[in-house]
């Protein structure tokens, strides 16, 4: 009769919050977070207290998973329409009356200042997974027009600020889950053909439109310098081209295994600039060279192979839809971080997942993931 009434140890008790938990997924994240403590500590050994923020926001980021991936898929739908509601209203807020910093409106003060544009990271994938699950089974085009709306609103005024980096991470994240929503090739392949033919005009008109008398409608000035700079960073070595071309002499001075650890001396001679931050690919490929590069790569694709597989396992549509938003989002991240450091895309303020310096972007990363997680759970319940 003792037994039966015996209360269960505190390990007991614990076990139901850590069951379920996706191991690949977990270990792919933390080899990726581990290698990022080793090169912070390398790039950021004079820039103050940079290696223990580090080491905070990612422990912070690591609760945030752990949090939300507590909440089941059901209730991550029931907040899609108000934390994208939320999100649009800030953003007009900080159109009207925001902050300006080095030419840039992009912050609110509502108690304390931050940028309502990372709210739209997490809010647009679930608010265009919500649309389309309401419609499943019914889908038509006048449905992909609404979503492309919902999706055009808060880019727009996310590039007005103007914030290119995360316009285009909003963009890339709702483009995916319409994508996935099962939008016609029809549609997709024209796009494709236009964007392929736009930029090899721009590659073949670069003497042209890259004089300094040549106004683009669209991009503001200086958009146009850094597509002009990625085109010829030769043109102005020492100013607009310094960043791709420092970049490049880091990565390519690592070789096959690099200087190693902290005997990088394009990293700490200074010379690479945001080496803690947008550019610390670099000062990795500095010190740890092409095998370390591989490493990396390794990480980032099991995370997202692993994502993937989460999605096509997924139960219902809007977790297969956010589930593969979130992990092409991952892709995006790591595509154009590593692009632009390598001279391949435009320079644009896109961290690498997890290495780069930022707590708002490791948190971020973080509760995306945690929703990663509790879509993986969700389909492990259902399989017990």
């Amino acid at each position: 009769m003792s037994a039966v009434f015996s209360k269960p140890s505190w390990l007991q008790r614990l076990k139901p919050w850590f069951s379920g938990f996706d191991l690949p997924l977990l270990l792919a994240l933390f080899w990726i977070m581990g290698l990022g403590l080793m090169c912070m500590y390398s790039a950021g050994y004079d820039h103050g207290t940079r290696f223990v923020d580090h080491l905070r926001n990612g422990v912070l980021a690591l609760v945030v998973l752990f949090v939300v991936s507590q909440v089941p898929p059901q209730r991550l739908m029931q907040v899609a329409v108000p934390l994208y509601t939320v999100g649009v209203v800030l953003l007009v807020a900080v159109a009207l009356f925001g902050i300006t910093k080095k030419g840039s409106t992009r912050w609110i003060r509502l108690g304390v200042e931050f940028q309502p544009s990372e709210i739209l990271k997490i809010a647009m994938p679930l608010m265009l997974a919500w649309w389309f699950q309401k419609r499943e089974g019914q889908l038509r085009l006048p449905d992909f027009v609404a979503a492309f709306v919902l999706l055009t609103v808060p880019v727009g005024l996310i590039a007005k600020q103007p914030d290119l980096g995360t316009s285009l991470l909003v963009l890339a994240a709702g483009l995916y889950v319409i994508f996935f929503a099962g939008l016609s090739w029809k549609l997709i392949l024209p796009a494709l053909v236009l964007a392929g033919a736009g930029i090899t005009a721009l590659v073949m008109s670069e003497d042209h439109i890259c004089q300094p008398d040549v106004k683009w409608v669209v991009l503001k000035e200086y958009q146009k310098d850094r597509v002009c700079t990625l085109l010829d960073p030769t043109k102005d070595p020492l100013g607009k081209g310094f960043h791709i071309i420092q970049g490049e002499i880091a990565i390519g001075s690592g070789g096959v295994t690099g200087k190693g650890f902290m005997k990088g001396t394009q990293t700490h001679l200074e010379f690479i600039p945001e080496r803690t931050t947008d550019f610390i690919f670099a000062a990795y490929g500095e010190e740890f060279g092409l095998v370390g590069a591989l490493g990396l790569l390794v990480g980032f694709t099991a995370l997202i192979l692993r994502g993937l597989v989460i999605a096509h396992e997924a139960p219902t549509l809007f977790s297969r839809l956010l589930a593969g938003a979130i992990t092409l989002s991952f892709f995006t991240y790591v595509f154009v971080n590593m692009g632009m450091v390598t001279g391949i895309l435009p320079v644009v303020g896109v961290p690498l997942p997890f290495i780069s310096y930022g707590g708002t972007a490791m948190v971020t990363l973080g509760l995306a993931l945690g929703m990663l997680m509790s879509i993986a759970r969700s389909r492990g319940a259902m399989q017990r």
